[in-house]
């Protein structure tokens, strides 16, 4: 799967019983011992200069084991932490235990953090087109002046199976591959690294983009609930927490969670006029009002209704009201990506809607291919190869896995949407200080921000802690800060809602 289908840890073992037995030689304990260690990491220092102010800091690269009952290791878990320094060269959080720490994972599942670290996050990243649009093939390594390091120290976790992250030898994946086992394989290593990097009194937060939204908001609950981890806030980025809100037949949400962002697309893109805010206002009470109505009827609904549906539709998206009847009042992103520009000979992209490409077929129902993903993908991926094994010394010839598809395991939510609203509500209700920032892109087709928005305003919770919901919406699409403006908001909103009272 593509990256935001687009957001690991550990299952717990079994009690093991274990019979007393002689004790063994010398040098067969020292064997022991070497195996529930990590390997050491790699470690380097760094400056950027974040908001006119030099920061410095260390960054430590490596894997931290994911160990069975019996202290054999089940998986390694790579990573990069960013700790910023003071004066004296030593980590800020050494001195200040109210220095926080992030952990920060992207989604697919089967993406690694690269997105969010050479992206938005990290003191490093890639150097594109500062419309966050145009192709570049390989792009450069620059300091990032809107990172957040200033705010919070950082940590970019590769789930199993992604990035350098890999099962032992022995293991089978799909034991971290599913909803329920990547929440436990994750929230075993933000445990383990928490305790090895002395962080159980530092606030700590999640950040997760895409699928991460999924996997942090179980990562929530699971970290509060099975260890005890007190959590300060989880930022959700272009995430999706229940796939009700997305797709799957028979289901009629998604074309109603869709539809702002369908006509703030066609207003970028010139073909309906007006103020957005108002157009998007106006779709959203359409599209959750009469739009939904119309649809819960199916065929029972009258011609004269249909039609009168299809037009609203049509002054929506800019789509003609016959291809809208011939869909049945049921335009997918999909058929909208490949119907919006047919005219121009052109598709938009499903990260972000503002990127155009052509494609050859043009008698196809659906795009060839997703010209915002191609767009970043081979920059991504050199800069991850690139700045990992050069820069900070992580040294190896194993393929970093920027993405690639896992055969994930939805078994648990057979006839049901996968999804960990449940879970999220229970950690806010578990925690009454845990805050949520949900960011999200108003051209973002492949999470559009009335998913999230929708999934959040079904969670079950008091009244009172809807206080802690804070909502921040951008110009692009999924990868927001990919558009130099949007990155810079992006940093903006994150430091002042990590550093709000």
């Amino acid at each position: 799967m593509l990256k935001h289908l687009l957001i690991s840890a550990a299952l717990i073992a079994s009690a093991f019983a274990q019979e007393t037995k002689p004790a063994e030689p010398p040098k067969d304990d020292k064997k022991e011992e070497k195996k529930d260690k990590p390997k050491e990491p790699k470690e380097t220092k760094g400056s950027v200069k974040i908001a006119g102010a030099e920061v410095t800091y260390i960054a430590k690269t490596g894997t931290l084991p994911l160990l069975k009952d019996d202290g054999t290791p089940r998986a390694d878990v790579f990573y990069v932490y960013y700790a910023a320094t003071g004066a004296d060269g030593k980590p800020l959080a050494a001195a200040d235990s109210k220095r926080p720490v992030m952990y920060c994972f992207n989604g697919g599942p089967g993406s690694a953090a690269v997105w969010l670290h050479f992206g938005g996050l990290g003191p490093k990243k890639i150097s594109l087109p500062a419309d966050g649009k145009t192709f570049a093939a390989i792009g450069s390594i620059a300091d990032n002046p809107d990172s957040i390091l200033d705010a919070t120290d950082l940590v970019f976790l590769d789930p199993v199976g992604t990035g350098g992250s890999r099962p032992a030898k022995g293991e089978k994946g799909e034991q971290f591959w599913g909803v329920d086992e990547d929440v436990e394989a994750c929230g075993e290593f933000i445990r383990l690294f928490t305790t090895r990097e002395n962080r159980w009194m530092s606030p700590k937060f999640l950040c997760g983009e895409s699928y991460g939204g999924l996997r942090g908001a179980g990562l929530s609950n699971y970290l509060q609930d099975k260890h005890g981890m007190m959590l300060s806030g989880f930022v959700c980025v272009s995430g999706v927490i229940n796939f009700s809100t997305l797709g799957g037949e028979g289901n009629d949400l998604p074309y109603m969670t869709f539809l702002p962002t369908l006509a703030a697309t066609a207003h970028y893109h010139g073909k309906i006029a007006g103020d957005l805010a108002a157009i998007q206002a106006d779709a959203r009470a359409f599209a959750f009002g009469d739009y939904a109505v119309a649809l819960l009827k199916g065929r029972l609904i009258s011609a004269e209704e249909r039609k009168k549906i299809a037009a609203k539709l049509s002054r929506f998206t800019s789509l003609p009201t016959e291809l809208i009847e011939n869909h049945n009042l049921r335009v997918s992103p999909t058929a909208f990506r490949e119907y919006l520009l047919r005219a121009e000979g052109k598709i938009i992209g499903r990260f972000d809607g503002r990127v155009t490409a052509e494609d050859a077929d043009r008698t196809s129902p659906a795009p060839e291919f997703d010209p915002s993903f191609s767009t970043v993908v081979g920059p991504f991926n050199a800069m991850a190869n690139a700045y990992l094994r050069g820069t900070l010394g992580w040294e190896t010839d194993q393929t970093y896995r920027v993405l690639g598809g896992l055969p994930w395991n939805y078994t648990k939510y057979a006839n049901r949407f996968a999804g960990t609203d449940g879970a999220l509500a229970d950690a806010m209700k578990l925690n009454p200080s845990f805050r949520l920032l949900v960011c999200a892109g108003l051209r973002d087709l492949a999470v559009p921000p009335d998913a999230t928005r929708y999934s959040i305003d079904h969670l079950e919770i008091p009244d009172s802690l809807r206080k802690n919901i804070t909502y921040a919406h951008y110009e692009s699409g999924h990868m927001m800060y990919l558009l130099d403006k949007d990155a810079r908001k992006l940093r903006e909103d994150i430091v002042g809602w990590l550093r709000a009272k």
